[in-house]
């Protein structure tokens, strides 16, 4: 099988190539829609069958499945990347040494190209019926917390035996058994607008409203316990003379166990809607968007066949746990056994959207 890879490795570069020189951005609907037209194309030559779930708004996802197979291992992929339109014409597909690099080259479009030619490996070595007994899902807005493929995943992981995420390995190789969820609030405060020098004393500042909230609000982080609270972005004022009559936050929680989340939730909510400065008032939206994926026996129990299967060929599998967020939160939660970390290795990610 090996060899049969190695043969392959001119083409797989050039498929390579041709996906990464494909802007797709999560909000770039018609490049996302290229890319998801040429996996189409390429995955129906091993015998797949399509279903496309249409979204006006975002890229389209689809479901890749065999006819008249009953497939119990679900291979999950997003084509949406992190980089604005006209990144690909600033910064194209290149190789140095032995490298590749290009904006979604290693989240994901390598990716997808290494299980295009696994699929084909197997294809090839007498392994039609593992393959049979495989869907793909590919969505389309994974780095932007996956607003419109959330529902399509959770439908098609149902009842599966396990699921593989293909987002790229850690740069040591290492796949995911854990990650952490997340959830993003947006606080709004209304204050009183007055003169600065005339009559201060009239106003009411609604940034010093969201400040006395940002202390008490990263005063919630309990990094032994793996919780994190971030105001990561704030706004507000008119004139540096003017006592601000608005002001806007956004809010980043991360958490490592589901229980966390509702408890988390309601303390947030809690700091953001009390007065902290007479004459505000506080508006504050959002949740948990993505639950955590936990590391159960489930997890390692999964882990263990493919460490097994890595042996066979030599390959030693290690795990690791991360903070940032990925698709695999959701099927995790299902109570179905899944890994993440299923791409090639590669690292320099340039995240210019933090998930």
């Amino acid at each position: 099988m090996k060899e049969y890879i190695h043969s392959q490795i001119e083409l797989m570069i050039e498929q390579l190539e041709t996906l990464v020189n494909i802007d797709s951005g999560s909000h770039d609907k018609e490049g996302i829609d290229r890319v998801g037209n040429l996996l189409q194309d390429w995955f129906s030559e091993l015998g797949y069958r399509t279903e496309v779930f249409a979204d006006e708004q975002y890229g389209d996802s689809f479901l890749l499945s065999y006819p008249d197979a009953t497939p119990d291992v679900l291979l999950l992929a997003h084509m949406d990347t992190v980089f604005a339109k006209g990144t690909v014409a600033a910064r194209p597909f290149g190789i140095s040494g032995d490298r590749a690099y290009g904006p979604g080259v290693i989240d994901m479009k390598g990716s997808h190209i290494s299980m295009l030619y696994a699929l084909k490996a197997l294809l090839e070595h007498g392994g039609e019926q593992a393959v049979k007994h495989t869907q793909i899902l590919f969505t389309s807005d994974e780095e932007i917390g996956a607003p419109s493929s959330r529902n399509i995943i959770e439908r098609v992981a149902e009842g599966k035996k396990a699921v593989l995420v293909m987002e790229p390995a850690r740069k040591d190789g290492s796949l995911v058994t854990f990650r952490r969820g997340g959830g993003r609030f947006v606080l709004n405060i209304k204050g009183i607008a007055a003169h600065s020098g005339i009559n201060p004393e009239e106003g009411s500042s609604a940034i010093e409203a969201l400040a006395r909230k940002t202390t008490e609000l990263h005063a919630l982080s309990d990094h032994e316990n793996g919780v994190s609270v971030n105001v990561g972005i704030i706004s507000g004022g008119t004139t540096v003379n003017t006592v601000a009559e608005h002001a806007h936050a956004e809010i980043d929680l991360r958490i490592s166990s589901a229980e966390q989340g509702p408890v988390l939730t309601d303390q947030i909510t809690a700091i953001c809607n009390k007065e902290s400065l007479d004459g505000t008032k506080a508006t504050v939206t959002g949740g948990i968007g993505r639950p955590p994926m936990e590391r159960n026996e489930q997890t390692v129990q999964l882990l263990a066949l493919i460490q097994q299967a890595g042996e066979e060929i030599g390959l030693h599998v290690t795990e690791v746990g991360t903070g940032g967020s990925s698709d695999a939160s959701f099927t995790s939660a299902m109570g179905i056994p899944t890994i993440d970390g299923m791409g090639p290795v590669g690292g320099g990610l340039i995240v210019a959207k933090s998930i």
